[in-house]
């Protein structure tokens, strides 16, 4: 059998390589790296390969295609197989075994089923923005992704998007990651080391200047589900999510008890009903057929989903910016600071499980819950009273 031929590798050398004859192909191998050939069909296709020793057996390893891979690129990936063969490593199982394991789309389907959905009360939010930012790299092997390249959609996501959604979106894969390996992945995760985006604790709420306005744009919007929505939030300052799914078999009319069954700690709940809330619920009683206090307008059977457009409208009417409607729970919490409420007593207020997250009151002012609801919250109106006068 002829030795294989073989030659410096250029740019020059290789562009001239003639096709192989019809039906057969040829190699020939570089002198700068010895184990690197290069492959030519009859049809002209040049690719570069490895051929080594391994185990008594030739090992082939396909690199790339000529001129798609550069001659440097060639042999920096040539040397880099041939030193994992130096160290006992085959290679050609290496991408086999990449072969099989799982995309990130199949990771994505995985962890939604199997955890989110039936763990997490968010997982509306992770099928949501999961696919969001992640849909270019569905189609990609778990492995091939890095921890360079998470870090740059880190900061483009803070940059495009903000601190916020930056965070949330390492935090969510990140744990899609942690599942994978809890289910028999042997790969790492490559969000570890990459830090979250220091971020400073919101502590919007309506001003005192402001609730003369937000009031009147409030009253004056046609949608009364909405009108109802925000303000029994400003009353009990629960969190949205429970306050969206609001039944009526929840509330204790004679106790004067919302009863929320499980909140985002995973707790239930019972929220004190002041005067006024319990006033605005028999209103809404009276003419309600739902088992939702909110029912939503275009879904049969649902509660209101997010009223993102009519509280844009109420504050582009009230001339209020930078406000959101969480922004209305911490107003709540806010005035009872402002009252000289303790910090305990507002943290049972808004359902905490710690002191450190009510500590953002303790800027405004450092019995029993029911009194201090109905302090604050007739403080608000009394504002909103006065300026039609």
């Amino acid at each position: 059998m002829a030795e294989a031929k073989r030659h410096n590798f250029t740019q020059a050398y290789l562009d001239k390589l003639p096709n192989a004859e019809k039906g057969k192909r040829y190699m020939v191998y570089d002198t700068e790296v010895p184990k690197l050939a290069i492959r030519v069909t009859d049809t002209g296709c040049k690719s570069f390969l490895v051929l080594k020793l391994f185990n008594y057996r030739t090992l082939r390893i396909t690199l790339g295609k000529y001129p798609e891979m550069t001659i440097f690129n060639a042999r920096k990936k040539a040397m880099e197989e041939l030193n994992k063969i130096a160290e006992g490593i085959n290679p050609n199982d290496e991408k086999n075994k990449l072969r099989s394991e799982m995309t990130l789309k199949e990771l994505y389907n995985e962890f939604m089923e199997r955890y989110s959905k039936k763990r997490k009360k968010s997982w509306k939010h992770d099928e949501r923005e999961i696919p969001r930012f992640l849909t270019p790299w569905f189609g990609r092997k778990l492995s091939s992704i890095t921890t360079q390249q998470i870090q740059l959609l880190h900061e483009k996501i803070r940059d495009e998007n903000g601190l916020y959604q930056a965070n949330h979106l390492l935090e969510r894969l990140s744990s899609m990651y942690n599942r994978a390996i809890d289910w028999g992945w042997d790969g790492k995760n490559p969000c570890v080391g990459i830090k979250k985006f220091k971020t400073k604790a919101r502590d919007r709420y309506l001003l005192h200047d402001e609730i003369p306005r937000f009031f009147r744009a409030l009253n004056e919007d046609e949608n009364e589900t909405v009108r109802n929505y925000i303000l029994l939030s400003l009353m009990t300052g629960a969190r949205k999510s429970n306050m969206l799914a609001m039944r009526w078999d929840e509330i204790d009319f004679e106790r004067q008890i919302w009863r929320i069954p499980e909140t985002k700690n995973g707790f239930p709940q019972d929220v004190p009903l002041i005067e006024q809330a319990l006033q605005l619920l028999l209103r809404i009683r009276e003419t309600s057929n739902s088992e939702w206090v909110f029912p939503s307008p275009v879904l049969e059977n649902q509660h209101l989903q997010d009223p993102k457009k009519a509280w844009k409208r109420i504050l582009k009417r009230a001339q209020i910016e930078d406000l959101r409607l969480h922004d209305i729970r911490r107003t709540l919490g806010s005035y009872q600071a402002l009252m000289g409420t303790s910090l305990h007593i507002i943290g049972k207020t808004l359902g905490h499980r710690s002191l450190g997250t009510t500590q953002i009151y303790a800027r405004l002012a450092d019995k029993p819950i029911r009194d201090s609801m109905q302090t604050a919250v007739s403080e608000i109106l009394k504002i909103s009273d006065e300026s039609e006068k």
